[in-house]
């Protein structure tokens, strides 16, 4: 007996209930198991490069046959935790924290994990230099690489650093450029200076093809600019002109969901395109603060005619530490500056 198929429509009618049921109920569950767990997320970027998130900063993690190196540690609260994701994924010691800035957020864990860890130079049967080099080295504990101004900002004032001295970076520099070969692989550390704040720096694994941005990109809000500290909107402008540059389309087989992977400082990850767009974004805003200046208008006048409206569903805050009046306050006062 031959089965009757459905009448065409009926089908389509049953494939968009079954859409809406999706839609409906499916991310409601997955948002309640997101709730209940609370807890650090490793996901796989790489064969040997993961991303540890919900730690406070995203945390880059590489390993291979010369150990572990990890682009910040996130909050100290998830010290632990962060540690045993990491010991899931590799038994190999970590030797290398690479700082892109100096909020609590992305170096709290660099105490913990950097005694967890072990200098280079005392990988050996006995360490290079003997028990001379403990001392220079942190106690034998893994290097901590940062901008000079990122050390600056961890250790001053000295009545009260901000930090226990065991966090500050061990290693610093102050030139663009750092290069290190690492697990078989090139790394380069790029300073961004006055961005997020004036001790930024990307990291790029050009083998991997990964970009990790710190706050310099925050995918889930505006980049917060920290004036304070030496941030501004075009040096904002040219760090992400900076990702942007790095980052590989994957042209010319586009479907196959490829190129360079940028791991921002909060947020999900990003390619290309999104970089592209996040940089559009802000250029944007940027130009629409620049040219209500222009036209004499106050701060409060340019809050009102909010120049970042239509990126607000994706990116803005009414409330929390920053608010999009804070981006765009922000702006207005670099731009003040400049003049």
């Amino acid at each position: 007996m031959q089965r009757k198929l459905k009448h065409p429509v009926w089908r389509w009618i049953s494939c968009a209930m079954i859409c809406v049921c999706f839609m409906t109920f499916g991310p409601v569950k997955f948002l309640r198991a997101q709730q209940k767990s609370m807890d650090v997320e490793t996901l796989q970027i790489r064969p040997n490069f993961y991303m540890i998130a919900g730690a406070g900063g995203n945390i880059g993690v590489q390993f291979g046959p010369d150990g572990v190196v990890l682009v910040d540690s996130g909050a100290v609260e998830y010290s632990d935790k962060v540690l045993a994701a990491i010991r899931k994924l590799t038994t190999q010691p970590i030797i290398y924290i690479i700082n892109t800035g100096a909020d609590a957020d992305h170096v709290g864990g660099n105490t913990i994990l950097s005694h967890a860890g072990r200098n280079i130079l005392a990988l050996g049967p006995e360490p290079i230099g003997g028990e001379g080099t403990r001392g220079m080295t942190n106690n034998f504990a893994a290097t901590v690489y940062a901008t000079e101004p990122t050390l600056l900002r961890m250790s001053t004032p000295p009545e009260k650093p901000p930090y226990p001295s065991d966090a500050w970076p061990t290693e610093t520099f102050t030139e663009k450029r750092r290069t290190l070969f690492f697990n078989h692989e090139g790394l380069e550390v790029l300073r961004q200076p006055a961005a997020h704040s004036d001790g930024d720096a990307i990291v790029f694994f050009r083998a991997s093809d990964v970009i990790v941005a710190g706050d310099i990109m925050d995918t889930a809000h505006f980049p917060m600019l920290d004036l304070t500290h030496g941030g501004s909107i075009q040096g904002e402008i040219e760090a992400l002109n900076k990702i942007v540059e790095l980052a590989i389309r994957p042209l010319p087989f586009s479907f196959n969901e490829g190129g360079t992977v940028v791991i921002p400082g909060h947020g999900r990850l990003y390619d290309h395109a999104d970089s592209v767009e996040y940089r559009d974004m802000v250029v944007i805003v940027r130009d629409t603060v620049q040219d209500m200046m222009k036209r004499g208008m106050t701060l409060e006048q340019i809050k009102v005619a909010s120049p970042a409206k239509q990126y607000e569903p994706r990116y803005g805050a009414k409330s929390g530490p920053w608010t999009t009046n804070d981006f765009v306050e922000a702006i207005y006062n670099g731009l003040s500056a400049k003049k």
